[in-house]
């Protein structure tokens, strides 16, 4: 299984230095990954948005070692909170964020990346969109949901994300769907031991559906976060089968994968939102997107043997 080696190797700094200084690697990489600065990553907003697509914005960057660092994370976000304001963007665009960057891990960190994430949900609720709190590996997501928790209170759209493969998840699904929240479900791109997560893929499939099911029964916002041609054919008919109109779930997919796909259900007229991220930090983002899927490594490799 090559996923959790890939996996491993997106903790190593060794294999970071040896990737980015592979020929073939900024070439890869900016299939995943839209640029290293909010200049470059505006105009393809402003292309995904033209296309009638929607979009969520990541500025990559995790397990940062120091409080200066997750200052300059939220100063990120608030620089293309800014931006988008002063192009008008906001309504097409949200934000997802990882605590990890806003100090999570460090001491205090569960206080440090509230106060970190808050000004932020309130700079996007001026300009008209939103946030949502990406999860991470499940040492995290006690305190990621809480902060989600305490972030409603005052705005309620912040979005929050669960994954299929933990056993934990269909509880957390019930309790969001309940509670009205926006939820994106994915599978889950980390490494976690089998006593808190599904290991067989077919099996995580089966989770992905079920926790669909609750989303799409439940007073929420479910936002389905796969490439999968038949869990996305799935999720439209559950989302038929609860009586939810178009507006009232969403698919989202990554930037640079399946844009085809992308086009034809925003064509269809669902609401596509495509998850777009940018950065100069782009390591392990772009090693889990291999771990992912292994077409996506072969392309790697064959892009380094071909620039050699």
């Amino acid at each position: 299984m090559l996923g959790p080696v890939i996996l491993a190797a997106s903790r190593s700094d060794k294999m970071r230095r040896l990737v980015s200084a592979a020929p073939g690697t900024k070439q890869v990489v900016a299939r995943f990954i839209a640029g290293e600065t909010v200049g470059d990553v505006v105009p393809i907003v402003q292309e995904l948005t033209d296309r009638g697509l929607e979009v969520t914005l990541d500025v990559v960057g995790e397990d940062i070692t120091t409080v200066e660092q997750s200052y300059a994370a939220r100063d990120a976000y608030l620089e293309l909170i800014g931006r988008l304001k002063e192009l008008g963007l906001g309504a097409r665009a949200e934000m997802s964020v990882k605590l990890s960057m806003f100090g999570q891990s460090l001491e205090n960190g569960h206080e440090l990346a509230l106060a970190n994430v808050r000004p932020v949900v309130e700079a996007a609720a001026e300009i008209g969109t939103t946030v949502t709190l990406d999860a991470e590996d499940h040492t995290t997501l006690d305190s990621m949901f809480a902060i989600h928790e305490e972030l409603r209170k005052s705005f309620p759209q912040t979005g929050c994300v669960i994954q299929a493969y933990l056993f934990r998840t269909e509880d957390d699904a019930r309790r969001l769907a309940e509670n009205g929240s926006r939820v994106r479900i994915v599978k889950g791109a980390y490494k976690e031991p089998a006593s808190v997560a599904i290991q067989d893929k077919p099996e995580i499939d089966k989770a992905y559906v079920r926790i669909m099911k609750i989303l799409m029964d439940g007073e929420g916002y479910p936002m389905i976060g796969s490439h999968d041609p038949r869990l996305i054919s799935i999720g439209q008919e559950l989302a038929r089968r609860a009586g939810r109109k178009l507006d009232e779930y969403e698919f989202q997919m990554l930037y640079g994968i399946r844009s085809e796909e992308q086009n034809r259900l925003a064509a269809e007229g669902h609401r596509m939102r495509v998850y777009t991220a940018y950065g100069t930090d782009w390591y392990g983002y772009f090693m889990r997107r291999l771990a992912e899927k292994p077409a996506n490594l072969l392309f790697f490799v064959r892009s380094i043997l071909t620039k050699g």
